[in-house]
C-alpha cells in the first residue's frame, strides 16, 4: 500500500442466516466472481450470525478454473496476522492478510476455507448464491488443486468479501438490496444479476475503475427484520464499512409492501418508507459517499406470495415512488420501475422482463435492470 492506492471491495456478499445448514470438519470453496481485478488483495470472512467462536483451520485463495478446480500456479495460503489459523468472535469479520495474486477484471476466485470444529443449524453464516459452491467430505482439502467434494451448495458460507489494491481514484458502488439485487429465481451460474451487469458495463466503458459489492438480500426490508437485519440496521456494516465505498444504489422497499409475515404492526405506509429511505441518505451522505435511490419495481397479482400485492399497497408504492422522483433526497434517482414496467398496465412489469412470478425480474429483466444504470453517475 502507498499513499496512491487503497482497498476496495471487488465482490462481497451479505452475511445473513443460513437456515438449517450443518458443518463439521468440513472444507467450503466458495467462488466469486469479481468487477475489477487486482494484484494484491485479501479475503474477508464473517461469524455475524454465529452463535460460537468460528474456528478456521487454514484458508487459501486461488483463481478458479472450472468447477471445484483452481489454476495452476495460482493458489495462495491466507494468514491471519501472520497465522495460518484463526478464530472469529461472535458476530465479528475476520480480514486475511494482504497476498500477491494477479486477478483479472470479472474473473472467477476460489477461496478455500477448512473448518474443524462442528458448526449445528444456527450456527453459520451465509445467504444463497445462484451459483455453484463447492463443501467437502470431512477434513482439509483447501490445498487440493481439484478440491473433493461432498456436496453442491448454490450458498455462500462465512466468505463474505474480497479486496484488492487500487489506485487512490478508484471507486467503489455498493448495491444495496433484496432479492431483486440477488437476482432470485435467474439461471444458476448465468451471473444474470443488475450488479454483475453493471460491474461488466463498466469495465467495458474504461476510464475511472469502480469495484462493484453485492450486498443484496433476499426478503430484506428497509424497516424490519426479516431474515437478517433491516436496511435500516444493517447499512452501517454493508454499506458505510464497505472497503473504498464512494457510491451506493439502494433498492429496497418491495418486502416492506408485501408484509410477508402479514403482522398488522408491519404494514407500512409511505411516510415511513419515506422517512427510512431519508435516513440511509443523510447516513451516506454524511460519510460523503453518494447515494442513488432505485425506484420501486411493480408487482401485481405475484404468484411468489399470493395475495401480497393489494390496491392500497400499490397506491404506496406510487406514492413512494413519486416522492423519489421529486424530493432529491438522493444524488440521483434510478428508475427501474419505468425500465421494467409494462406501459399499457404499469402495475406490471413487461412480459419479456418477468420471471413468471410477476415479482422477480427474468435473466433478461436483471440484466436490463444493470443496462438502465446511467453510467455517468460514475465519472
Amino acid at each position: 500500500m502507498t499513499d496512491n492506492t487503497h482497498w476496495v471491495g471487488t465482490w462481497a456478499t451479505t452475511p445473513a442466516p443460513a437456515d438449517g445448514v450443518v458443518l463439521a470438519n468440513q472444507t467450503l470453496r466458495m467462488i466469486g466472481r469479481v468487477s475489477i481485478g487486482g494484484r494484491v488483495l485479501r479475503v474477508r470472512l464473517s461469524n455475524a450470525h454465529g452463535d460460537r467462536p468460528l474456528r478456521i483451520g487454514a484458508a487459501r485463495v486461488a483463481l478458479r478454473e472450472a468447477g471445484p478446480g483452481i489454476v495452476a500456479g495460482s493458489d495462495r495460503a491466507l494468514t491471519f496476522g501472520g497465522e495460518r489459523e484463526a478464530t472469529i468472535a461472535v458476530g465479528a469479520l475476520l480480514l486475511s492478510d494482504p497476498v500477491e495474486l494477479d486477478v483479472a477484471p470479472l474473473s472467477d476466485v476460489a477461496v478455500s476455507v477448512f473448518l474443524p470444529g462442528e458448526l449445528p443449524a444456527g450456527s453459520v453464516t451465509g445467504r444463497y448464491a445462484r451459483q455453484t459452491n463447492y463443501v467437502s467430505p470431512p477434513g482439509d482439502f483447501s490445498a487440493d488443486a481439484v478440491m473433493s467434494v461432498g456436496k453442491l451448495t448454490d450458498d455462500w458460507y462465512i466468505v463474505c468479501g474480497i479486496d484488492v489494491v487500487a489506485d487512490r481514484d478508484t471507486g467503489g458502488i455498493v448495491a444495496l438490496g433484496d432479492s431483486l439485487t440477488d437476482a432470485n429465481i435467474s439461471t444458476h451460474d448465468a451471473f444474470c444479476r443488475w450488479p454483475d451487469q453493471l460491474a461488466r458495463r463498466l469495465i467495458a466503458r474504461g476510464g475511472r475503475a469502480f469495484g462493484v459489492m453485492n450486498q443484496g438480500l433476499g426478503g430484506n426490508r428497509i424497516l424490519h427484520d426479516v431474515r437478517g437485519d433491516s436496511g435500516l440496521r444493517r447499512f452501517d456494516r454493508d454499506v458505510l464499512a464497505q472497503p473504498g465505498v464512494t457510491d451506493v444504489i439502494v433498492l429496497l422497499g418491495t418486502n416492506d409492501l408485501r408484509n410477508r409475515w402479514a403482522k398488522p404492526a408491519e404494514e407500512v405506509n409511505a411516510a415511513q418508507l419515506i422517512a427510512g429511505m431519508q435516513q440511509m441518505a443523510m447516513r451516506a451522505h454524511a460519510r460523503g459517499i453518494r447515494i442513488f435511490g432505485g425506484t420501486i419495481m411493480p408487482f401485481e397479482n405475484e404468484t411468489f406470495l399470493v395475495g401480497a400485492w393489494t390496491p392500497a399497497r400499490e397506491a404506496v408504492r406510487q406514492e413512494v415512488n413519486a416522492w423519489m422522483r421529486q424530493a432529491n433526497a438522493f444524488d440521483a434517482v434510478i428508475d427501474f420501475d419505468l425500465g421494467l414496467r409494462d406501459p399499457d398496465h404499469p402495475t406490471s412489469m413487461l412480459p419479456v422482463y418477468d420471471c413468471g412470478d410477476h415479482l422477480h425480474p427474468s435473466d433478461r429483466g436483471y440484466n436490463r435492470m444493470g443496462d438502465i444504470i446511467d453510467l455517468g453517475l460514475f465519472g
